[in-house]
This record gives C-alpha cells, structure tokens and sequence, in this order.
C-alpha cells in the first residue's frame, strides 16, 4: 500500500484539506480535485446511491494522482469496508459512530490480523496487483489506511470520549446537520446545545490525538472550525461548489451588463 500523506500530515500537526464527491461519478473528477490542491477526496456512498461499481471505477481512475481517495460507506458493516478498501481506497469514513464496541468493530473490519479481521486478498486493486512479501503489504495496510468515525448523534457526543479511545480511529468527524438534527435544532450550528457538542468532541479528540474533521462551504466557517483545532478539513461538495462557482459568475456577469447598459443610458440624459 502506498504511503498516506493525508495520514502522516495531521499526525505531524499539520492541517489537510480536502474534498467530498456527491454527484460527478466521471473519470475525471478525482483528478480534477486533485489539481485543484485537495489533498484528498471522499466519494460518497451514504446519500449518493452509488454502487460499489461506480465506487471502483472513481477509485482506479484517481490512483494515478497524489491524492488520497477514500470512501463514506453507508453503514457499519464489514462487507462494505472491506469490499472498499480491497477496491484501492486508502481511507473509510464511518457514518452515525455511537459507541466504543461499534468503534472497535470498525477497526476490526479495516485491519488484517492481529490487529483485525480483514480478509487476505493480495495481487489485486489495492496492493496494484502486484507481487511481493505479504507480510510487508500487510503491516503498511494497517499503519496507513485512515479510519474515520462520525460524530453526529446526541448519542455519539455522549460516548465520544469512549469512541476516541479506540486505537485504529484515526479521525473524528463532526456530522454537523445530522448532529443539529440529533440534538433537536436543525441548521442552528451556533446554538450553545451544538457548540457544547463540538466542545466535548474537540476534547475528547484532543486527549486521544485524534484529528478533528467536517465539511466546510464557506470560508469564514472554515477558518473558525481551523481556530478551534479541526484539521481535516473537506472544502464543499463538487455538486454545490459547481453551483456556488456557476451562481458567482452568472450574477457578476449580469452586474456587469446591467452596469453597461446603463452607461449609455445615462450619457443620453446628459446630452439632453
């Protein structure tokens, strides 16, 4: 398994940023992010109904780029962290994390023996097919895939210091919609129940080294998570960065020609 800079970067302190893939399953979207600096991509099977087919193909057309791909399944279950990881993903975000025993079996799902119960399978998409010392593959595939547990249910808050405790979590990363909802104030990310929240997790991560991380679709609420120690970071969504981009550019477009037009406008008056 190749080395995990994303991995390697906030365990060294240093901040990564990111992206999230909802939309765009195109043999360029991995790429695409990763000329744009991200350090990494999650591709979505939570929300996206995408298959493991269409989570095969971004994975293989993204290896070729230093960028670190990884991938949100839609539930604890071992088929699909397994499945994703022998598929070439370098990392598994966990969605609705509760407990240090769901922790625990994350872990063990992501990790050959003695760490965990992976299944063996070498020669294939995530080792590049190719050959070599297993006991060697095996050792890099426990130290550099990252494992990512989400935080956001009142419950998992709750737990969270237990949830941080496990070793093989890597990650905690604060589901800020499904927390508000949780929580009972959707949207109100400045609630005092939802900065409480994100209190007690950034503590938790910080008495356990773990990295802190969320999405981010705005600058200055990405500059505040990084004051209060997030580091790791996703910049938007491609299907609502396109919007954002296209809406900018339509409307500075349209001040622009309503400007114009109303120059002559104006120069007429003047001659009258």
């Amino acid at each position: 398994m190749r080395p995990n800079h994303v991995k390697s970067k906030v365990k060294s302190g240093g901040v990564s940023i990111g992206a999230m893939m909802f939309e765009f399953n195109t043999t360029g979207i991995g790429r695409i992010a990763a000329q744009a600096g991200a350090d990494f991509s999650v591709f979505d099977m939570e929300h996206t109904g995408w298959s493991v087919e269409t989570i095969r193909m971004l994975l293989a057309t993204t290896r070729s780029v230093n960028m670190i791909s990884m991938v949100r399944i839609p539930a604890t279950e071992y088929h699909f962290i397994a499945r994703v990881l022998d598929m070439g993903s370098m990392g598994v975000m966990v969605p609705m994390v509760e407990s240090a025993a769901q922790a625990k079996m994350i872990v063990a799902s992501a990790k050959y023996p003695p760490l965990g119960r992976r299944g063996a399978a070498f020669g294939v998409s995530h080792d590049d097919y190719a050959g070599g010392d297993i006991v060697e593959k095996i050792r890099t595939a426990n130290s550099e895939s990252l494992i990512i547990a989400q935080i956001e249910t009142a419950t998992g808050v709750r737990n969270v210091d237990e949830i941080a405790a496990v070793d093989g979590i890597d990650v905690l990363w604060v589901g800020h919609f499904d927390l508000s909802c949780s929580l009972g104030i959707p949207g109100e990310f400045t609630h005092p129940k939802f900065l409480a929240a994100i209190d007690r997790v950034t503590a938790a991560a910080k008495r356990h080294g773990k990295a802190l991380g969320r999405l981010v679709t705005d600058i200055p609420s990405g500059l505040d998570c990084a004051a209060r120690g997030f580091d790791f970071l996703a910049w938007h969504g491609d299907v609502w960065a396109l919007q954002q981009a296209v809406r900018a550019g339509i409307e500075e477009l349209k001040a622009g020609i309503a400007a114009q037009s109303a120059k002559p406008a104006a120069k007429a008056k003047k001659g009258k």
